[in-house]
Formats: C-alpha cells, sequence, structure tokens
C-alpha cells in the first residue's frame, strides 16, 4: 500500500489525510498535540476554530467565501461535512458550534482504518517520501528552519497588511491615476481629502475599535509594521508627512496638490484589485470600513480583504510552488493551509482538499490537470503561485477570479453568473478526475 506522511492536524491537514485515506492510501497523521501545544491552540481535538462564525458566510451566489464552501462540498470535504451538520443559526453565515465541530473530525480521523495518527513534532522531511506539510501560521521552530532549507530561505514573517480594494467600487469621480512627479507607469490610483476630510478622518482612525491581539502577538511583533491607527497617534500631520502625503500628486481635475492624499496600488496585472498603500491595520473588519470610507474615493469600496494582524509564517509560494501545491524541487513534497499564503479558515481547508486530490493522483501515476482558475479553489492556487514581488497571504474574494466572457453590468448578477461557471467547471472537474 501507497504511504502519505501528513504533518499537521488542523484543517487542511485533517482534510487531506481523510481524503488520502478514503482512497485507500496509507497515512501517517503527525501533530504535536496533546504532548504540545502551539500558542493558538487550546484543545487536543483536530480542526480547531478560534471562534462559531469563523467559516463565513454561506451565500453560494454572492460570496466567494461561500461559493469555496459549495465547490468542497461537491467534491467531498470532510471539514464542510462537519460544518454543515454541527451548524448553528445565525443567518447567512455557517456558523458551528466548535466543539462538536472538532469532536467530529477527530472521531472520522480516529476512526479511519488507514490513517495513523502520531502524536509528536516533526523536525525533519525526507526527500525520499510523499509528504504534505500542512502545519499552518504558527509551525514550530524546528521545522520552520528545515523549511526555510528546503526552500531556500523563502519563510516569510508577516506582521500586518494593508486592505485590498474591488478596483470597480472606487469612486473615481474622487480619484485620479497618477504616480508622484509623474515618475513611474501612471497606474497608482490617488485618492484626495481636503483639510476638512482629513482632520475628520484622523479624529475617527485614532479612536476607532482594534481587534484583539492573542498574548503570543504583543505590540512588540510589530514595531516593524506599524498600523496606521498607530502612527496616526503621534500627531495631527505624521499622516501627511506620511501614507497620506500629497505632495507631487497634481490632481489634473485641480491642477493643485491635495491636502492630504492615499495612494492604492494594483494587485493584480488585471487592475482589478488595488491596495491601499502604507495603511496596514489592525482596527476591526467594521472600523476599517467606516474610517477608510471618509475618503471620498473610498465611500463605497468592496473590501476584497480586509487589512489583518497577526503572527503568522509561509512560504515564498510564486516562487516555489507548482499550482498543484506541490514544491517545484521536489514533486513528492506537497504544501497545504495558511503556511502557503492562503488567508483563513475555508481557504486552508480547501487548499488541503486540493493537496489531497493531487497527491492521490501522483501517487497511483495518473496524469491529472489542476481545478480551473474560473473556480475559486483554482483562482486562488493561481494566485499564490503566480509572481508576484509583493506576495502576500490572500483570502477568497471574486476579485481573483477571471472576467466573464459577457459583460454584466449589475455586480450581483454578475457574481451569481460566475458562481455558475464555477459550479460547472467543478462537476466537470469532478467527473474528469474521478474525485
Amino acid at each position: 500500500m501507497q504511504k502519505v506522511k501528513v504533518i499537521g492536524g488542523g484543517l487542511a491537514g485533517a482534510e487531506c489525510a481523510y481524503y488520502l485515506a478514503k482512497k485507500g492510501i496509507e497515512v501517517e497523521l503527525f501533530d504535536i498535540k496533546p504532548n504540545k501545544k502551539t500558542p493558538a491552540h487550546t484543545s487536543d481535538k483536530f480542526g480547531e476554530l478560534v471562534c462559531s462564525n469563523s467559516l463565513k458566510s454561506n451565500d453560494v451566489f454572492g460570496n466567494a467565501s461561500g461559493l469555496m464552501k459549495e465547490e468542497m462540498r461537491l467534491l467531498g470535504s470532510l471539514i464542510i461535512e462537519s460544518a454543515d451538520i454541527n451548524r448553528v443559526p445565525a443567518g447567512n453565515a455557517l456558523a458551528v458550534d466548535r466543539e462538536k465541530f472538532a469532536e467530529y473530525i477527530t472521531d472520522k480521523l480516529k476512526s479511519q482504518k488507514n490513517i495513523k495518527i502520531i502524536e509528536r513534532e516533526v523536525t525533519e522531511i525526507s526527500p525520499d517520501e510523499y509528504t504534505v506539510i500542512a502545519t499552518g501560521p504558527l509551525t514550530t521552530e524546528g521545522l520552520s528552519t528545515t523549511i526555510k532549507n528546503w526552500v531556500g530561505g523563502g519563510l516569510s514573517f508577516f506582521d500586518a497588511s494593508a486592505p485590498i480594494i474591488d478596483a470597480e467600487s472606487i469612486d473615481m469621480e474622487n480619484a485620479f491615476f497618477g504616480d508622484r512627479y509623474d515618475k513611474g507607469d501612471g497606474d497608482h490610483i490617488n485618492c484626495p481629502m481636503n483639510k476638512e476630510e482629513y482632520l475628520l478622518f484622523m479624529q475617527e482612525l485614532t479612536g476607532a475599535k482594534r481587534a484583539e491581539l492573542h498574548d503570543f502577538e504583543s505590540s512588540a511583533v510589530f514595531e516593524g509594521c506599524m498600523p496606521i491607527e498607530v502612527m496616526a497617534q503621534r500627531g495631527i500631520d505624521t499622516l501627511r508627512f506620511g501614507p497620506l502625503k500629497p505632495v507631487g500628486l497634481t490632481n489634473p481635475k485641480t491642477g493643485r496638490w491635495a491636502y492630504a492624499c492615499l495612494q492604492l496600488r494594483k494587485e493584480d496585472a488585471e487592475g482589478k484589485m488595488y491596495n491601499m498603500v502604507g495603511f496596514q491595520t489592525n482596527m476591526t473588519f467594521g472600523e476599517q470600513k467606516r474610517v477608510f470610507s471618509i475618503i471620498p474615493a473610498l465611500k463605497n469600496a468592496e473590501y476584497l480583504r480586509y487589512g489583518v494582524m497577526h503572527k503568522n509564517t509561509f512560504i515564498n509560494s510564486p516562487k516555489v510552488l507548482n499550482e498543484d501545491y506541490s514544491l517545484k524541487e521536489n514533486p513528492k513534497v506537497f504544501f497545504a493551509g495558511q503556511i502557503t499564503g492562503v488567508e483563513g479558515y475555508v481557504e486552508s481547508a480547501g487548499s488541503g482538499l486540493m493537496a489531497g486530490i493531487y497527491c492521490y493522483k501522483k501517487l497511483m501515476g495518473e496524469k491529472y490537470r489542476v481545478v480551473p482558475e474560473t473556480t475559486v479553489l483554482g483562482a486562488l492556487a493561481k494566485y499564490i503561485t503566480t509572481e508576484n514581488k509583493d506576495f502576500q497571504p490572500m483570502n477568497a474574494n471574486f476579485g481573483i477570479l477571471p472576467p466573464l466572457p459577457m459583460i454584466i453590468r449589475d455586480k450581483a448578477e454578475r457574481k451569481k453568473q460566475m458562481a455558475i461557471r464555477s459550479l460547472d467547471k467543478i462537476r466537470e472537474f469532478k467527473e474528469e478526475l474521478n474525485v
């Protein structure tokens, strides 16, 4: 019987191990619990969640996370199966009873005859064994060192990131294209503010509610990547000499520099997504939307990814991973979960499921194609493995999907048609690969 080592019992590792075992593969599932825990662990069970609504929306046709969950349902996901069975009322969100959710996953893994659970830390990786590394954002120091050696030192430490905005939602009546002093390709979007708007923005920014940090994520960790709200507390004009510096940004509508000006930078080659330059933040998601809407160009902004701030390690996937989550330098070694640069629980589980599918096909010596990028599962894999000099983790969103062949002005209808296309492609993929 063929054998695979899966390292890590979080959502990605659990998903991967269960898929392989169901296909008749002998799986050795390694996890440091219960003998040892990272600071993020609280129980001895597999598949821990931080809160009951960690899995986010269940809206298939209007939300990319909901669509991704439906794709995973069609492919037989253990994680989504557990979530559906242990769901609690929460409107359109897929909220779960966390204890029952983790207990269901744990029982499934422990009762699967092809899975051998080994409760110890792994610090070395064999180049000759099929291995899936799904150790999450808090990979132990010993294994992190080994991974760094394997991927040429391309292991990053992620402090804080700025929000990413859907380009279509930017109010271009209150914005303009251009680079500082016209040096560059002119593809930044500039969002000017007058003095009154700036002062109101500063007032609301400094008083905004922040997300709670874990004990292992003390403020000292983030000195090299200061959140915008902390920077703002250093003085009323601090941001005008930093991320909101208007110097050199001449508004063609006025012929002048604004009192303050935010720059947005392309996050993708097509210009569908824009990053708020220098706006890393630890504000809650609701506060980000409220405060940033004071900037006129962002009054109706749709956020594809809110700014986040937490301790995280991830490999430089665009340089070292193939689209099937295998290492370019050693196709027997796969990565899955947040260590690949996917952001979020559902995204992590999805990558674990896909890594399991591809690993199985490779073990069987079968030719296979990766899931199409017109699906959320495929688009996310494409995103994290496409060259990007400013690579940062990404969650599921419609902005990473390729456009439809026809132009649909209505945003809700466009998302619905993208979802229909996605599910059609997933069904084709499932049938073709006999998933």
